[in-house]
């Protein structure tokens, strides 16, 4: 009977327990069991933006050492544009607005270095060469004074320590806007590749515009292949080309959206200039935009890959150039891995794959030139690279010529 009974009371306690409301629980005394969160389950994931920013940290800082500190700080401040003129425009109306802003044209600026350098090497050919460091110095000086800059392109920046910034241009009364706002470093590769009057030019990875639109403002182009893989990216070329050119201009663009890496298989040994302007970590737009990063968890794999990318891409470029031919390879990153590794490793593969020998540039006159405008990296072991500086807060822009030998 005291079991049956015992049973009986057990039962009616868990019938009432189910009945019970939650207050009654919420009232009743409890122990609570100690135990160590999983950080994993609680806490917040890092942005897009802070993993980019601790990778640069990490990566960065070794690089750059004692400059690391100045480079992040501007990368993480309001960068600096350019305008670059619209030469199919009104040109005298736009330079004028420009300058109304109290803007000057730097490559207009550099023609001033260049006259300087001319004047230094005339003085120096009267001096007595038998001294052998005399011979040397003068060959360097010499070298500086070769190298051409056009004068057709026109970029207006405000100088250094001023942080005004351009308003979006307008169209003028044919629909044609006067200037294209740009990071001011992007037009240096375009220098850099030195367009001659009837090159044939391809720009492999042409999206957004900026520099092709800089390349058709040589006026030397008498064909322009400009290609990105993205359909909607060249969707934004031909918009580009709508809102800067008139339409007998049009005429010597072709407009393509081919896989660049595979761009040998059409053609070859066809171009007299080509531009490689790769995909990259995107330095600057990485640590500021959580939209389309590439430090998304979801794209670790696609930016592990960049290097190889790369690689292919220039590697493509060669190949499209015909032997005498000039390639400029540019990217917007600081990574060693992915600027003079990249261009090591095809010079290697060029060589030993297609028996075709490519000499790396000398660029290192565009420091000169452009001291006044960029901070340039003084220890690039290839090619040129801009650094973001507080007082010019352009780039990074790193950018390295080819010639193909055969």
């Amino acid at each position: 009977m005291a079991a049956a009974h015992q049973g009986n009371g057990k039962r009616l306690f868990l019938q009432y327990l189910r009945k019970a409301s939650p207050s009654f629980f919420a009232s009743a005394p409890c122990r609570h069991r100690h135990y160590k969160k999983k950080w994993a389950a609680t806490a917040p994931r890092a942005t897009n933006t802070r993993v980019a920013l601790q990778i640069f940290d990490m990566n960065y800082g070794d690089q750059y050492g004692a400059l690391w500190p100045s480079i992040r700080i501007s990368l993480l401040s309001v960068q600096k544009y350019g305008a670059l003129v619209n030469n199919f425009s009104d040109v005298q109306q736009v330079i004028q607005g420009l300058e109304d802003l109290n803007a000057v044209d730097f490559i207009q600026e550099s023609q001033k270095v260049i006259e300087e350098l001319d004047s230094t090497t005339e003085e120096d050919v009267s001096v007595p060469t038998s001294s052998p460091q005399i011979q040397t110095e003068l060959s360097k000086t010499q070298a500086h004074h070769f190298p051409s800059v056009s004068p057709n392109i026109k970029c207006y920046t405000f100088p250094k320590g001023d942080i005004s910034r351009f308003h979006q241009a307008r169209p003028d009364i044919i629909g044609i806007l006067g200037y294209y706002l740009l990071d001011a470093a992007s037009v240096l590769p375009v220098l850099a590749l030195d367009i001659q009057p009837g090159s044939i030019v391809l720009d492999l990875c042409a999206a957004p515009g900026g520099k092709m639109l800089a390349l058709l403002q040589t006026g030397c182009c008498r064909e322009l292949a400009a290609n990105d893989l993205s359909v909607s990216r060249t969707g934004r070329l031909r918009n580009v080309l709508r809102s800067y050119l008139p339409k007998e201009i049009h005429n010597i663009v072709r407009v393509t959206s081919w896989d660049g890496r595979n761009w040998c298989d059409t053609e070859t040994d066809t171009y007299d200039k080509v531009l490689v302007d790769v995909p990259c970590t995107n330095d600057r737009q990485s640590v500021l935009e959580e939209d389309n990063n590439i430090f998304t968890y979801a794209r670790k794999g696609e930016r592990q890959m960049l290097p190889m990318l790369q690689l292919q891409l220039l590697i493509a470029g060669v190949l499209a150039a015909k032997p005498g031919g000039e390639v400029v390879y540019s990217t917007c990153s600081l990574s060693e891995l992915q600027n003079e590794y990249v261009v090591e490793r095809a010079v290697e593969l060029l060589n030993i794959q297609y028996s075709i020998n490519v000499r790396v540039e000398d660029l290192s006159h565009f420091r000169r030139l452009f001291q006044n405008t960029f901070s340039f990296y003084p220890n690039c072991r290839l090619g040129e690279l801009v650094l973001p500086h507080l007082t010019a807060n352009f780039g990074p822009m790193y950018f390295c010529k080819l010639h193909r030998m055969n």
